[in-house]
């Protein structure tokens, strides 16, 4: 048994009524991963251009991708060696122990919770410029949105991944029609390289474009790489979907790397079209909605509204799986115990964890809630910014977290099966731990934000205090720690 820590073999009723259903091939998990995140290319990005003009978020963007790819491989190895729903808590547990397993669990917890809050957020803008309800009227889009979506990944599994798959296909049919429409009407210089750094070092508009590829400089670059993350986070919530995988050992890997090169495609050509039609860079930054900003330029204002649904589709394809991602995480630490054991109950029909799913999403809501009465009179644009940091900082940290487990496993147990390995070896995963530290960096730099990242180390300070004074001593014999167990067994040997 593992120091510090009490564990209870439960028997097999307890499992029985926390069964999931294998469902999903390779394309499901490529439409999981791509869908979680497509919503990123359509807003939330395009603030980081306030922070370093065009060619700033260009080279942030570049940096990104680099670690994502690193990323993905890691976890391309991990998950079909262990292939359990646990995911980022199941690699950690395995290579780090019960404390590792729970702060990873807890870091991924507060990423999954928050980045549909922000998902929302946008979408119920997009949902009030249509409809043409008042701001006081976004707490019930807030509320009917996790609904609608908390109910759909209830009804069941064949259903989600269904829908899923639909609505990825449509959001990048979506983006599609945009960089098509867009490819005759791009001036690069006079709109993408719209922005100057003003006296107090903010971006300000630069009237004809032809401003600098870097107008906040090298730093610049790299303030915006928060928001380079954006077109890519939660990609690396693939391996939550392993037990409902039909072959998690081959099609785990593919369905990761396969995600990632769509992404980096649709996010190179989503940075360079939508700002360099008219509208420029400069107004994109100061947009909660960049892509309908970009085919009202392209189709005139009197199609608005169609136009707005048609760019709510990629918000709702995150929106979705995302809901699904956390119902699996906080499923996944529940059934071990680290989390109160009610959460990970199944539907007795569907075999869906819809106790992790409703709680899960009345945080997200209550989040928002309690966010909006603080703002007070700051912009919607401020607050979007502000829960997408507090995202993004968890994000790294999971990252750092993730990727220290890769090194350690290899390390610690390099008898482990693995069906797939990563080509970049080792250096991959410590590629991936320096760049997330440096966006922690940098982050911690911009003021506006701060208080927010702030706020997220206050929750995981207090997760950890729960788990020393109790957690730790109601852990469950789960499959991850029954897995991690044998081999700490078999090691000592």
């Amino acid at each position: 048994m593992a120091k510090g820590v009490k564990y209870k073999k439960m028997d097999k009723s307890y499992f029985e009524s926390r069964a999931l259903k294998r469902h999903a091939g390779v394309w499901s998990l490529w439409a999981l991963g791509v869908g979680a995140v497509i919503s990123g290319h359509f807003s939330g990005w395009n603030l980081g251009l306030a922070s370093g003009g065009w060619g700033g978020m260009f080279i942030a963007t570049i940096i990104v991708a680099i670690m994502y790819i690193g990323l993905t491989q890691c976890v391309a190895e991990m998950s079909p060696a262990l292939p359990h729903t646990g995911g980022a808590y199941s690699f950690a547990r395995s290579a780090m122990g019960p404390w590792g397993g729970f702060f990873t669990g807890l870091v991924e917890n507060l990423e999954f919770i928050l980045t549909p809050a922000v998902i929302v957020f946008f979408l119920s803008h997009y949902m009030a410029g249509i409809f043409e309800t008042s701001p006081e009227m976004l707490p019930f889009w807030w509320f009917g949105f996790y609904s609608v979506f908390t109910i759909l990944n209830i009804v069941g599994v064949a259903l989600s991944f269904r829908f899923t798959i639909a609505l990825t296909f449509l959001a990048l049919g979506c983006l599609v029609i945009f960089w098509i429409s867009s490819i005759g009407n791009i001036d690069f210089t006079t709109f993408a390289l719209d922005i100057k750094a003003g006296t107090d070092g903010k971006a300000e508009h630069v009237s004809g474009g032809g401003g600098p590829f870097l107008p906040m400089g090298l730093i610049g670059a790299l303030k915006a790489m928060p928001f380079a993350v954006w077109l890519f986070l939660a990609i690396e919530q693939l391996p939550l979907a392993a037990e409902e995988s039909v072959d998690p050992k081959k099609d785990m890997p593919k369905g990761l790397t396969y995600g990632i090169i769509t992404l980096i495609i649709s996010a190179f050509l989503i940075l360079w079209l939508n700002a360099s039609i008219p509208l420029g860079s400069y107004a994109l930054s100061q947009s909660g909605e960049p892509l309908l900003d970009g085919f009202e330029v392209l189709f005139g204002n009197n199609i608005a509204k169609l136009l707005a649904l048609v760019a709510s589709i990629g918000l709702l394809a995150s929106f979705h799986t995302i809901i699904f991602a956390f119902g699996r995480q906080i499923y996944s630490l529940s059934r071990a115990g680290y989390f109160p054991v009610i959460l990970s109950v199944t539907h007795s029909k569907r075999k869906t964890p819809y106790t992790a799913l409703i709680l899960g999403s009345a945080i997200g809501f209550g989040v928002l809630m309690i966010t909006d009465f603080l703002a007070g009179d700051e912009s919607g644009v401020f607050i979007g910014g502000a829960l997408l940091n507090i995202a993004v900082f968890s994000a790294m940290l999971s990252y750092i977290l993730q990727c220290g487990s890769f090194i350690l496993l290899r390390k610690r147990k390099p008898n482990l099966e693995r069906p797939y390995r990563s080509p970049f070896g080792n250096f991959g995963g410590w590629m991936t731990i320096f760049l997330a530290f440096l966006i922690i960096c940098f982050q911690l730099q911009d003021q506006s934000y701060r208080t927010a990242v702030f706020i997220a180390i206050g929750y995981l300070v207090i997760g950890l205090i729960y788990f020393g004074l109790k957690g730790r001593h109601r852990l469950i014999l789960s499959p991850e720690e029954e897995f991690a167990l044998e081999h700490e067994i078999r090691e000592k040997e």
